[in-house]
């Protein structure tokens, strides 16, 4: 993978961390969005870390 694509998933793995901690802190988070925004958080770590 090369370092271009990297840095572009670390920054969209950055990206959603800030959505879920967004979304955790609303009066009324929506569960689902979490579910869905966490779901995609692991599958960007797991291209990341290479699993």
């Amino acid at each position: 993978m090369d370092q271009g694509h990297l840095d572009s998933l670390e920054n969209k793995h950055a990206s959603l961390e800030a959505m879920i901690d967004d979304e955790e802190h609303r009066p009324h988070p929506d569960d689902i969005k979490l579910h869905q925004l966490k779901k995609e958080k692991l599958r960007v770590k797991d291209v990341i870390t290479g699993h």
